[in-house]
């Protein structure tokens, strides 16, 4: 169970790097996003794959190279998972971001995403980073 939540992050992962294709393969129908970081207030509202997919995009037209990489270990909670339905708990991980900023020099940012699922899609998410003025962990 440990392995679906690790691969369900790598996916998570990957949506943003770019495979927006992916949101509606790994999201549930509805979900909410909790986000702290400064800037982030347009995923307030998000709550449908197809509508985290265009943020996304545009996330990825506004930051030049915009590309996450877990770090660290992931920490996988399955809620009591039997094994005899869809799978459920929470996965969180750290990841660093980084882009080309306005001067052409590599921002990068550490943070958390905490996902949690239910029937084997992304039900909430809650994530936290650096921010702007913020340091990088590993």
């Amino acid at each position: 169970m440990r392995q679906f939540g690790v691969e369900l992050y790598d996916r998570w992962t990957a949506m943003w790097n770019g495979d927006t294709a992916l949101a509606g393969a790994i999201m549930a129908p509805e979900f909410r996003l909790r986000y702290a970081q400064a800037g982030t207030d347009v995923f307030d509202d998000v709550r449908r794959p197809a509508e985290l997919a265009d943020v996304i995009a545009g996330w990825h037209r506004q930051r030049p190279g915009l590309r996450f990489v877990a770090e660290g270990p992931a920490v996988v909670d399955t809620d009591g998972y039997d094994g005899t339905a869809a799978p459920g708990g929470i996965v969180a991980r750290p990841y660093l971001a980084s882009f080309t900023g306005d001067d052409g020099q590599i921002v990068s940012r550490s943070g958390t995403d905490i996902l949690q699922f239910r029937g084997g899609r992304i039900t909430e998410v809650w994530s936290v980073s650096s921010g702007a003025g913020g340091r990088t962990f590993y």
